[in-house]
């Protein structure tokens, strides 16, 4: 194990014990206001994080290349489950939409799942095509494919996951791809696509109005962007300190999911701030690194995938949280509150460390 392979290791395991303090301090407040224990939140997260290492270890040991024999079944698996949670009385409902499965604590996201079928079927595919979509047939069938994928995770509605694998498999796609045209058409599809989904659900384009001007409704669909705002500018270099934040009582809605980062910032300052977003470049910069060195395309296009889901993922929660982008109910990976996001991204994490001390890699990893 070389020092990149180490310090990949070190990244994760600093970010699962980050995020872990993090949620404590988030959430202490409002978990003594609604289940009289502080507690309530870090306790459940030491679970998920305990089942996610357990989860890590197998990942890291076990003969990745496996994944492409079962692509096609993991991937039809996956839409059942896509299918099964959209069901009454299967399907569990939670802030509006019906994406889990399972009962209470004891559930999961198909989604989750989803982003990692998905890029496993792709890497299969892209490897029995010599890494690329040449032919023009091929390339209609997977995006209506991906647009069949994408469509049952709006059903839900999930607008963020589903844009976020969306993302992630078109960049797949199309990385080397030669002809440029087929780059240029996606953009403008996925672009009239989104402009659709905006103008046919009503919250989602109160989320833009909200963006482009918050204040037009501080008490509604611009009061979490507010407050997020209000948690990062006072809080200078080093922050207010650790447990010492002012927007967790009560003013930051659930700060310990989707705007952890704004409490991160709030309580450890800009240097907290920068340490996270470092923590991220290494994971990436690694990643990609190890996927240029890769000769095997499955593993190459395995890595490159679960390094590109991490990056968009975690550039588009904190692109919320300062304001950026507009919100969209995505979750910080390693970071944030939740078990299923958690597990599936300590799995990836897995698969890409299994890859980087492969025989696919290692000689020319140093």
């Amino acid at each position: 194990m070389n020092v990149k392979t180490k310090l990949y290791i070190f990244t994760i395991i600093f970010l699962l014990f980050l995020g872990n303090l993090m949620i404590y301090s988030s959430s202490m407040i409002w978990a003594e206001y609604i289940t009289n224990n502080q507690y309530y939140y870090l306790i459940r997260q030491l679970i998920f994080t305990a089942i996610s290492l357990i989860i890590f270890i197998i990942c890291l040991k076990f003969d990745y290349k496996i994944l492409k024999k079962h692509a096609n079944k993991i991937l039809i698996v996956t839409i059942l489950l896509l299918i099964t949670v959209l069901i009454p009385f299967i399907g569990m409902c939670k802030n509006g939409a019906r994406s889990w499965i399972g009962i209470n604590e004891l559930s999961f996201q198909p989604s989750e799942i989803a982003k990692i079928a998905m890029i496993i079927f792709t890497s299969k595919y892209l490897d029995a095509n010599e890494g690329s979509f040449k032919k023009e047939k091929n390339l209609f069938l997977y995006l209506i494919l991906l647009l069949f994928i994408f469509g049952l995770i709006m059903l839900e509605p999930d607008f963020g996951s589903g844009f976020i694998l969306t993302l992630t498999i078109l960049i797949m796609m199309f990385k080397d791809l030669v002809k440029i045209r087929y780059l240029i058409l996606g953009v403008i599809l996925s672009g009239i696509g989104i402009v659709i989904l905006i103008l046919t659900a009503s919250y989602r384009l109160d989320r833009i109005t909200s963006y482009l001007n918050p204040w037009s409704d501080p008490l509604g669909t611009g009061f979490q962007s507010i407050q997020s705002l209000y948690a990062i500018s006072p809080a200078g270099l080093f922050g207010h300190g650790l447990f010492k934040s002012h927007q967790k009582f009560y003013f930051l809605p659930e700060p310990q999911t989707d705007f952890i980062f704004a409490i991160i910032v709030e309580e450890l300052g800009l240097i907290g701030g920068l340490i996270v977003i470092a923590s991220f470049t290494i994971l990436i910069v690694i990643g990609y690194y190890g996927a240029m060195k890769c000769e095997d395309i499955f593993s190459k296009n395995i890595l490159f995938g679960f390094t590109t889901l991490i990056f968009v993922q975690a550039f588009i929660n904190m692109g919320v949280v300062t304001g950026l982008l507009p919100v969209t109910g995505v979750t910080l990976p390693f970071l944030s509150y939740g078990g299923s996001s958690l597990i599936t991204t300590m799995a990836m994490m897995g698969i890409n460390l299994n890859i980087l001390k492969s025989k696919a890699i290692m000689p020319h990893f140093n």
